[in-house]
C-alpha cells in the first residue's frame, strides 16, 4: 500500500509485479476499495504489472471538496498512471469501475491498450433510482441500504454459504465515507456514455456475473453491442462482483484478453 498526492489530492495505491511486464489496471466499484481485487492480483501479479488503487472519497483516498463527475475519477487515475510512469495499460473496471475506464479512454486515449469492463454499462440506473438512493442514504446512512446491496452483489450461493465473508463485505460498504459515497453515486447518476462508446477503438471484453442484479446481463450484452467489435462473457455463478465470487473465472478472462490484444 503506497500514497501520492495526484490531481489535488492524495491516492491510495498498490503497484505490484514485475516493472518491465504489461500493465494491468484494476478499478474497484461503489461502496469498496481496492482489496475486492485481491485475489484476482494475487493471480495476475506473477505476469502482469497490476496496479490498483481507492477512487477519491473511498478506502484510504482523501475526499475532494465540491462537485465530482466520472471525468474527474479518470483524471485522477490519469494522473497516478503518469506519476508512475506506466505509458499504457490493460484497464480493467467493475461498475462504476467499467465507467470510469470508459471515461479514461475517452480523456486519455493514449493510456488504454485494451478494456475489460465488468458488470458495467454505457448508463447505470436512472435519474429516479439514484436520487432515491441518494435521499435514503443521506437520511439513514448506508447502513440503510447494504442489506440490499449484497443481496445484488453476490449470487444466491454465496450469499448461503459465505455467511461470514458477506459480512466482511457489507462492513467494507458502510464504512465507505459518507460523503464520497455519495459524490460517487451523483456521478454515476450523471454519467451516460453511449455515444463515447460507440467510439472506443481498442480490444474490448464485456463481461457480466449471470446473477449480477444491479447490471444484469441484458445491460451489459447492450454494452457490448455499442463498443465496435467488443467481445461478450457471461460468469456462471456470479453476482455484481465476479472478481470476488469467481476470481479464477475472471483472471482467466483476463489472460485470454490481454494475450490477444497484444498479438
Amino acid at each position: 500500500m503506497q500514497f501520492a498526492k495526484v490531481n489535488g489530492g492524495v491516492t491510495c495505491f498498490a503497484d505490484e509485479g514485475p516493472r518491465d511486464a504489461p500493465a494491468v489496471v484494476l478499478i474497484n466499484s461503489l461502496g469498496t476499495d481496492f482489496r475486492i481485487w485481491d485475489d484476482v492480483a494475487w493471480s495476475l501479479t506473477g505476469r502482469y504489472r497490476v496496479v490498483r488503487s481507492d477512487k477519491r472519497g473511498h478506502g484510504l483516498s482523501e475526499i475532494r471538496t465540491g462537485p465530482t463527475t466520472m471525468v474527474d475519477f479518470a483524471t485522477d487515475l490519469a494522473a497516478l498512471l503518469d506519476r508512475l510512469q506506466i505509458a499504457r495499460a490493460h484497464v480493467v473496471g467493475v461498475s462504476i469501475g467499467g465507467l470510469i475506464a470508459q471515461e479514461l479512454y475517452r480523456v486519455r486515449q493514449d493510456l488504454v491498450a485494451s478494456l475489460i469492463l465488468s458488470d458495467t454499462a454505457h448508463r447505470i440506473g436512472t435519474l429516479e433510482s439514484w436520487n432515491a438512493r441518494i435521499s435514503k442514504v443521506e437520511v439513514g446512512g448506508i447502513e440503510a441500504i447494504a442489506d440490499g446491496i449484497m443481496q445484488v452483489w453476490f449470487s444466491r450461493s454465496y450469499q448461503a454459504k459465505c455467511l461470514e465473508a458477506v459480512a466482511g463485505w457489507r462492513a467494507m460498504l458502510t464504512r465507505t465515507p459518507l460523503d464520497g459515497y455519495l459524490m460517487a453515486c451523483r456521478a454515476i447518476r450523471d454519467a451516460d456514455l453511449a455515444e463515447h462508446a460507440k467510439k472506443i477503438k481498442v480490444p474490448t471484453l464485456c463481461v457480466v456475473g449471470d446473477e449480477d442484479g444491479s447490471t444484469p446481463v441484458a445491460l451489459v450484452r447492450e454494452l457490448s453491442s455499442l463498443v465496435p467489435g467488443a467481445r461478450f462473457d457471461v460468469v456462471v455463478g456470479a453476482g455484481h462482483l465476479p472478481c470476488i465470487e469467481k476470481p479464477d473465472v475472471l483472471c482467466g478472462l483476463i489472460d485470454a484478453h490481454v494475450k490477444e490484444a497484444a498479438a
